[in-house]
């Protein structure tokens, strides 16, 4: 029992910890001191500024670090009967590649057209497509369900409100969302840069009454706390974002 409490408590330490790490960070952050200022992500992409072995899309989309949402993923699409699924952005289809999608119309959309042009020939099938897509400005496909997994804390303010905006007028039933709940206070970026982002709290107030949470598993390259949300969209409309 005494073994079992002090695990508890080094656990909430560590949580407490990284909540101060990221207040200070928030509270001090300059935004122009990031490097890259031009074809953001097609340069992380091509130089493999994220540095992962496995993926062009970051240790976050390492086999590793997705065996929850692997395993959860079909779980939620049976549960809220999900036919067809837009996945933005898709990254290099690293992960998402081994999600049981029997069933599932899967359309997978990026930015960086030459990494469209390589999943669409080494993935694409009648039920896997890809198309080259902004999720900031472009009309999106039709899904049931929004899947925007490590994706937002990567954007400033301005294109998280043009990408939820545009989520909601997308005719989509569901969204889920990568979002950090130990941030206590979140501060602006430059588009490529990153922040741990939680959606939850000012200035984007996404609802609290998700419908389905999925941590994520830490380890090298991802936080504690990652989770992905899981809401109605119809519940989301009323925000002013």
């Amino acid at each position: 029992m005494i073994m079992s409490e002090w695990k508890n408590e080094k656990k909430l330490d560590k949580r407490l910890l990284e909540s101060e790490i990221r207040l200070r960070i928030a509270q001090t952050y300059q935004k122009d001191t990031f490097s890259i200022k031009e074809n953001v992500f097609e340069t992380i992409y091509r130089k493999n500024c994220w540095k992962s072995i496995e993926s062009h899309s970051g240790e976050g989309s390492d086999l590793s670090t997705t065996t929850e949402i692997r395993k959860q993923l079909p779980l939620i699409w049976k549960k809220y009967n999900v036919k067809s699924v837009l996945d933005v952005p898709c990254g290099d289809f690293n992960w998402m590649n081994a999600v049981d999608k029997k069933g599932i119309e899967y359309i997978g959309g990026d930015i960086i057209e030459e990494l469209i042009k390589r999943n669409k020939e080494l993935y694409g099938s009648l039920e896997i497509k890809f198309e080259k897509i902004d999720i900031t400005k472009d009309p999106l496909p039709q899904a049931d369900m929004i899947f925007c997994k490590d994706c937002l804390q990567h954007l400033s303010y301005e294109n998280i409100r043009k990408a939820l905006q545009n989520f909601k007028r997308s005719g989509a039933k569901y969204l889920m969302l990568t979002s950090y709940p130990l941030t206590l206070k979140n501060h602006d970026i430059l588009d490529g840069d990153y922040r741990a982002l939680n959606l939850l709290i000012d200035p984007f107030n996404l609802p609290v009454n998700y419908i389905y949470k999925v941590g994520e598993k830490p380890g090298k390259g991802v936080e504690i706390d990652k989770t992905m949300y899981l809401w109605k969209i119809s519940d989301c409309m009323g925000l002013s974002l």
